[in-house]
């Protein structure tokens, strides 16, 4: 088959870590793969995130992704959905030029959505839609999420006009069955995973040293820095914890040059007097990434919603504990007082 997979917002090839670069993006990028290994034809579509992104990067056997324009590149992901029509007709326009013919179109986030439902229409093809994040659970969870009615409404137009809806996990299928009404037999749950080539566990001590992680009790967080991760919950644990442990805290994600979010998070370490036992290190090369996990001593992730969660589940491939929320998607694959902690 040759398939075309639409990832407006989140490059596969893009570093992770920073603003709006995650699990998706690594999802997307495994996907890609896997189909490409298993002889399906795969190009994956998003935006141009940097002025030296080469419109096409030969991602693997049979995979490319193809970087159209789409926006400014560094347009806001709030301000996405202005240009989601001019990246449609550069979509549009790239595959008449290379008289492609799609068999599917599998979209990933309520963008790539919106740019699908277009192009399967046009195409007589058909639509998979994974959403990956939804706007009404967002806002159920009450954690300083801004979400636009357009964006529902949107999700709602997606999820009626989509051939099958594809999501991760059984809690997934009953919040869009719950939250928007589509009968469960129109969505299809294939859980997520990892590459165990990528994620494997490593002598703890070696790591350490690889990583620059002083040998103390260490706690981790890896993902972005935004307000619906919970960060200033694991602050708190922290201050307590610390008035009788000798711990330290490494957080990996963000940009530590201008991110409002990262600033604000280190202001209330100091104010909490937690400086010195923080470590931000920023987003780092995903291949590093096992050297974090099997570096420390548990990996927290005190989330106010997730859909998935696949860095607790990166972690746990690395053989590091994990604390996580109780919320979303992290059930699913940590079973509390076995497999991890749920609070």
């Amino acid at each position: 088959m040759r398939l075309a997979l639409i990832s407006f917002h989140g490059c596969p090839v893009a570093r992770l870590g920073e603003k709006d670069t995650g699990g998706m993006n690594v999802y997307v990028l495994n996907l890609a793969s896997e189909l490409g290994n298993l002889g399906h034809y795969v190009d994956v579509f998003t935006r141009y995130h940097d002025v030296e992104d080469p419109q096409i990067v030969e991602l693997g056997l049979n995979v490319r992704v193809i970087h159209l324009n789409g926006g400014p590149l560094l347009e806001r992901k709030k301000d996405l959905a202005f240009h989601t029509a001019s990246f449609t007709a550069n979509m549009h326009e790239f595959i008449y030029q290379e008289s492609i013919e799609y068999d599917l179109v599998h979209s990933h986030y309520w963008l790539s959505g919106k740019i699908a439902a277009e192009i399967s229409r046009i195409w007589e093809i058909p639509h998979v839609s994974t959403f990956h994040t939804l706007a009404k659970t967002k806002l159920r969870a009450h954690a300083g999420e801004k979400e636009t009615s357009y964006r529902v409404n949107v999700e709602s137009e997606i999820m009626g006009s989509s051939n099958t809806i594809l999501v991760l996990t059984e809690k997934e299928r009953e919040d869009i069955r719950e939250l928007y009404g589509v009968p469960p037999e129109r969505i299809t749950v294939i859980p997520a995973g990892v590459d165990a080539g990528r994620f494997h566990v490593e002598d703890k001590i070696t790591s350490r040293k690889r990583v620059c992680i002083a040998d103390k009790e260490t706690i981790l967080f890896v993902g972005r820095i935004e307000p619906i991760k919970g960060l200033n919950i694991l602050l708190d644990a922290l201050k307590t914890l610390s008035n009788s442990r000798d711990l330290q805290l490494i957080i990996v994600g963000g940009n530590l040059s201008g991110d409002k979010e990262l600033t604000a998070l280190r202001e209330r370490a100091k104010n909490l007097g937690l400086s010195e036992l923080i470590d931000f290190r920023g987003s780092v090369e995903q291949s590093e990434l096992k050297y974090y996990y099997s570096a420390a001593d548990v990996f927290v992730l005190p989330s106010h919603y997730e859909s998935f969660g696949l860095v607790a589940l990166e972690a746990m491939a690395c053989g590091t504990p994990v604390v996580a929320s109780r919320v979303g998607g992290i059930p699913s694959f940590l079973d509390d007082g076995d497999t991890g902690y749920l609070i």
